[in-house]
């Protein structure tokens, strides 16, 4: 019969370990970062794989996160988990004003831009550069700084694709303007994903999956016939990589 514990029961348990376990009881803030990142990825991970198994019990760290970073500022006197509880309440029901107060429905980007003094205050440093272009380009949107459909976002990535081959085709290629051309090119990319409804670091995730099965097939393929990948001329990989692309076509449509 499983442990039928509630949240209450998790928060005394970190304290009981802050008491009793000589690891637990040396960790503070900065220690526990690394296991802070790692937990969420997992999370995710178990989300891309669709398993609920692994998502229930991936949760069960992550909040082992939250309750251990809760009960050392508990410990310096700086807050409680309670008061955590209080913060998410308060903001939650902020962001729904037509829900829980007499306030109009209104998005959400835009009431925040009112409390900010730049479009970059409040996110993290170390958010991955993929994801952050995409907070940017939403909270732009927030205010309005968006195009009316997704030509707008489509014809910039033609744009930005046509300047970056300018620069590539110079007699002499300067590397610094083709990064910065790079650069423009991919976050044009980003807010065409934006602009489709698509989060751009999941659409590469997808495409990053589907590059790694698709070329390991390859692999498989050449191994079948005795050839070593390394050794092949790029026509023979490609012929390959098509045979690959057809077989998957096969199956899903079969």
């Amino acid at each position: 019969m499983e442990d039928e514990s509630r949240l209450e029961d998790t928060l005394a348990l970190m304290r009981d370990l802050r008491r009793r376990c000589e690891w637990d009881a040396a960790q503070d803030h900065a220690s526990l970062r690394p296991y802070l990142i790692e937990e969420a990825h997992e999370v995710d991970d178990a989300i891309r794989r669709g398993d609920d198994r692994a998502l229930r019990e991936e949760l069960g760290d992550l909040l082992l996160q939250v309750l251990f970073h809760a009960v050392l500022a508990e410990e310096r006197g700086a807050f409680a988990m309670q008061d955590v509880a209080s913060s998410l309440v308060t903001k939650m029901r902020g962001r729904h004003p037509h829900l829980y107060g007499e306030g109009a429905k209104e998005p959400w980007e835009r009431m925040k831009a009112r409390r900010r003094t730049s479009i970059g205050e409040g996110l993290p440093a170390t958010l991955p550069a993929l994801h952050r272009a995409q907070r940017l380009q939403d909270r732009a949107a927030g205010v309005g700084f968006d195009w009316p459909t997704i030509d707008g976002p489509a014809d910039k990535v033609r744009e930005e694709l046509a300047e970056v081959t300018h620069e590539l085709v110079q007699p002499t290629v300067d590397r610094a303007r083709v990064e910065d051309e790079l650069g423009d090119l991919l976050f044009a990319c980003v807010n065409l994903c934006r602009k489709a409804g698509v989060h751009a670091a999941l659409a590469l995730d997808g495409a990053n999956l589907k590059f790694e099965r698709r070329f390991a097939g390859v692999e498989r393929l050449a191994a079948s016939r005795g050839l070593v990948v390394a050794e092949q001329p790029l026509d023979v990989l490609d012929g390959l990589w098509d045979e690959v692309k057809a077989a998957e076509r096969s199956a899903a449509a079969g």
